[in-house]
């Protein structure tokens, strides 16, 4: 581990102290994992610590653990991921946190932190359906409002359940289960001795 990566990581744990659950350097990035009751408390100690000074959001990811590891994993299906930036230090470090509830994944909301989380996390929302305690306007982001599900998730049927079309008889989007059927493609195969050959001699 090079020395600026051991010394980053001795500074966030001793910041962050009982509330950090596992830390790991690999490939040159720090990943903390904090639980759940404490994020909020750990990020505002990451941004305000002066030896750390992570004061930029840079993305927040949702992660769907379900079949990792070709099903090895034993632990909660869904994490949000913080990637965070000290513009000072010039490094970055990223903050992990898992759901508690599967079925109902909900975790704190860390825009009183960084304002610019609010469209992060209502695309974590959309796409995982992560619930963001406190978030003042979480809706969808990317999806439309009449969507169904949530398609990121691993159980989210690649063809989706209903799909959206113009109804040209009632002059408006209307929505209906959907159409495609499961089909099997063959491709064409060109033999090498007629490629290019038009027929005509």
């Amino acid at each position: 581990m090079p020395a600026n990566l051991e010394a980053l990581k001795g500074s966030v744990e001793t910041a962050l102290g009982e509330r950090v659950r596992s830390s790991v350097s690999d490939r040159g990035e720090l990943t903390v994992t904090v639980a759940a009751a404490d994020l909020v408390a750990a990020m505002k100690l990451l941004r305000d610590d002066a030896a750390l000074a992570f004061t930029t959001l840079i993305d927040v990811i949702g992660v769907d653990y379900s079949g990792f590891g070709d099903g090895a994993y034993d632990g909660p299906r869904f994490a949000v991921i913080y990637n965070l930036l000290s513009i000072r230090h010039n490094t970055r470090v990223r903050v992990k946190v898992f759901a508690p509830n599967d079925d109902m994944p909900v975790v704190d909301s860390v825009i009183d932190v960084w304002p610019g989380a609010n469209w992060f996390e209502r695309e974590a929302f959309d796409l995982y359906g992560i619930i963001f305690k406190g978030h003042p306007d979480l809706r969808r982001i990317l999806t439309d409002y009449g969507f169904v599900g949530h398609p990121f998730r691993k159980d989210f049927p690649i063809s989706g359940y209903v799909e959206m079309r113009y109804d040209p008889q009632q002059r408006r989007v209307i929505y209906q289960p959907v159409s495609i059927e499961p089909r099997e493609i063959v491709p064409r195969v060109i033999r090498e001795g007629s490629y290019g050959d038009s027929g005509k001699t």
